[in-house]
């Protein structure tokens, strides 16, 4: 137990300088482009989906708490939300970034994701046609306080992230050391067509756990490319929980969230019948 404490500490530790410049960066910009992507996504109507599958892929804690503020003044379409949603991937990036995944595999991600999201959205919008204004910004809900200090904020978001993976990582070495590695894929294996409902599941929790969870499984070769995509699609941070405190329609809240899980777990067995 010991080696395990030891192991999860120093896989912790290594990554943590990487998220902090990761965070400072993002703290920096998000508010110099976020008044701009918003305009952005306002403007571009009926290519909403376009922009927002886009602008949501850029790693910014924000913006998808947003696009939902912006989706139930129905100032941009349902289609153009879930396209945000789904081409968000909250921590995903950073955590792949830190723990110096192959390029390649970051933008074979990021490129999926973007493609099913303008699809998605441009789908939606065509089949589905659907004035509460309550403005939600994650930085107060956070008590980050990044408008005035960056470093600050920065240092927050770090140590909430570094404390999700610092337990997920102790679970996973946990698993590894008593399971056994080579058992947790074979299990995994077993249940292909049911890992994409399972991983999607995972996705839906609000909260960057989730996607630390998905990431961390893919980086340690648990989840194929495709399952982890099932979930990192249906994973929108804590947008989904502004959603419902915000929009007072829980039939549509209900509607939006299994929208995300069916295309989550359709894209992820389309993609594990593609890869096979």
């Amino acid at each position: 137990m010991l080696e395990i404490i030891n192991d999860t500490i120093l896989d912790t530790l290594k990554i943590i300088p990487f998220l902090f410049i990761a965070f400072l960066i993002i703290e920096y910009t998000e508010h110099k482009v976020n008044h701009k992507s918003t305009k952005i996504v306002k403007k571009a109507g009926k290519l909403g989906p376009i922009f927002g599958s886009f602008l949501g892929a850029i790693p910014q804690c924000g913006f998808s708490v947003m696009a939902t503020n912006l989706y139930i003044t129905r100032i941009i379409s349902l289609g153009t939300l879930i396209s945000i949603y789904l081409s968000t991937s909250d921590e995903m990036l950073l955590i792949m970034v830190a723990e110096k995944a192959a390029i390649k595999d970051i933008i074979i991600i990021i490129i999926i994701k973007i493609i099913i999201g303008i699809i998605c959205g441009f789908l939606i919008d065509l089949f589905i046609r659907t004035k509460h204004d309550k403005n939600y910004n994650i930085c107060k809900h956070d008590h980050c306080d990044c408008e005035h200090n960056f470093i600050k904020s920065a240092t927050k978001h770090t140590i909430k992230t570094s404390l999700f993976i610092l337990l997920t990582t102790f679970i996973l070495n946990s698993c590894f050391h008593y399971i056994g590695e080579e058992n947790i894929k074979t299990i995994f294996n077993h249940n292909n067509f049911l890992t994409p409902f399972i991983s999607s599941l995972i996705g839906l929790i609000p909260n960057c756990g989730a996607s630390v969870i998905i990431t961390e499984l893919y980086l340690n070769n648990v989840l194929t490319l495709a399952q982890s995509i099932a979930g990192l699609l249906t994973n929108s941070g804590v947008a989904l929980l502004v959603l419902f405190k915000s929009n007072n329609s829980l039939k549509e809240n209900i509607n939006i969230i299994c929208l995300l899980y069916v295309i989550g777990v359709i894209s992820g067995l389309i993609l594990e019948i593609i890869t096979l």
